[in-house]
């Protein structure tokens, strides 16, 4: 009998939510296919079986807090020839040992009725998290869906496919009353329909610390605005040759990470921690990128940013952001920034004031670039693409005048970003 224990994750994290079982009770598993789907704070994990046999025991349910080392089900020693699945059902899962050919005709009759091999099916259908959550979403049936992956596992975009070319729009249920809620409750909502929905658990991560950062930091904003004009010029000259060169598209995100560390490197303050009554300044530039992915924020890291050119910044972030909108962002890929970059203007921010990323003590906001008319003498106006820069920082250890000169350093390397080679 072999134990199914929750693993060690990584430093920072002690415990995890299941998410779900991927196998059920009386399942046979082969050595290293998917059991469960465990959600931690920053990223969704699936266990595998450390070795081949029946599914014995399942200790703990889905939506159960479960802590690193503790036992959570049990697999017994048996043959594949024990599953109750049929051989048609272990051929088309993916991971799945395939069965021996039958060498007559006639078969031994499954244990199961036909209603419990459907169940048995669904049960074994591999598919990635972000494939299963949005299946769950959507009510689809993941055994229904075909995928072209070449191992059978169902992925997040065979879902969409699927959802868009052949499922049938369902109606949508009614939203949830509220019953028996208490009576302060019972007068402000009496009658009126409302919804509840659990918190995953990154989302009350997220909450939990950046209530956190506001109680323990004494945090400070401090606002400019670059005239993007010569950035967005340089970037229309260039990026047909650039991309044609790298492969890569020429974004704004690599003159901005450049900026970053050439202020960094002139205000090392903010490029520091705090740990007890020490401060630890940072020899290093690993620059964190925030990210909306689907189960919410992320803040993936673009490691040596000082010693990466503009195209493998590109990259870098292109890559991390396409894993984090997958869920398939690794723990080490959101682990040890020293300043992060958030662009709110993605999405039509004008103006905000974003949270530090703890225990980071800055934050750079970047915003949506909108046409404004700027004052280029006494007599003279220009129409000019302007974006609001914001930097957030911890005045516990960087005071006002650094978080201006880190602002200001940054407009410049921007307003003429030729520099930003110079600075390397």
């Amino acid at each position: 009998m072999a134990e199914i224990k929750v693993p060690e994750l990584a430093e920072s994290i002690s415990e995890g939510t299941i998410a779900q079982w991927l196998k059920q009770p009386g399942d046979y598993v082969e050595q290293g296919e998917f059991l469960l789907e465990l959600e931690t704070d920053k990223v969704n994990v699936e266990l595998t079986a450390e070795q081949s046999g029946i599914l014995q025991e399942v200790l703990k349910d889905s939506g159960d807090t479960v802590q690193v080392g503790e036992i959570i089900g049990t697999i017994s020693e048996g043959e594949g020839g024990q599953s109750t699945a049929p051989q048609a059902d272990a051929q088309e899962s993916a991971g799945a040992s395939e069965e021996k050919p039958a060498t007559s005709e006639k078969t031994a009759e499954p244990r199961e009725s036909a209603n419990d091999e459907a169940d048995t099916t669904k049960t074994r259908t591999i598919a990635s998290p972000a494939a299963r959550k949005l299946a769950r979403e959507k009510g689809i049936d993941l055994s229904e869906i075909p995928t072209g992956d070449p191992l059978g596992r169902v992925r997040k975009q065979d879902v969409e496919s699927y959802q868009k070319n052949e499922q049938p729009p369902k109606a949508q249920p009614e939203p949830k009353r509220e019953t028996q809620a208490p009576a302060a409750k019972q007068t402000e909502n009496a009658g009126k329909p409302v919804e509840r929905q659990r918190m995953s658990r990154r989302r009350q991560t997220i909450a939990k610390r950046l209530v956190e950062v506001q109680h323990t930091a004494a945090m400070l904003t401090t606002f400019n605005e670059v005239d993007m004009t010569a950035v967005m010029n340089l970037r229309k000259r260039r990026k047909d040759q650039f991309l044609e060169q790298h492969d890569v598209k020429l974004g704004f995100m690599s003159f901005f990470t450049k900026a970053v560390v050439a202020a960094l490197k002139k205000y090392p303050l903010l490029n520091a921690e705090i740990q007890g009554d020490e401060l630890v300044i940072k020899q290093f530039y690993d620059i964190g990128i925030a990210v909306a992915a689907p189960d919410g924020l992320v803040v993936p890291v673009v490691r040596d940013a000082d010693r990466k050119t503009f195209a493998d910044i590109e990259k870098d972030i292109g890559e991390l952001a396409k894993k984090a909108r997958n869920n398939k962002l690794s723990l080490n890929e959101l682990q040890g920034g020293s300043f992060t970059i958030t662009n709110g203007g993605t999405f039509g921010s004008l103006l905000s004031t974003p949270i530090l990323n703890s225990p980071q003590v800055g934050i750079l906001g970047m915003h949506k670039i909108q046409l404004r008319p700027v004052a280029i003498d006494e007599e003279r106006f220009e129409n000019r693409p302007m974006m609001y820069i914001a930097l957030s920082y911890d005045h516990r250890i960087v005071d006002g005048k650094e978080a201006v000169g880190f602002l200001v350093t940054i407009k410049n390397l921007l307003e003429d970003p030729e520099q930003l080679l110079l600075e390397g």
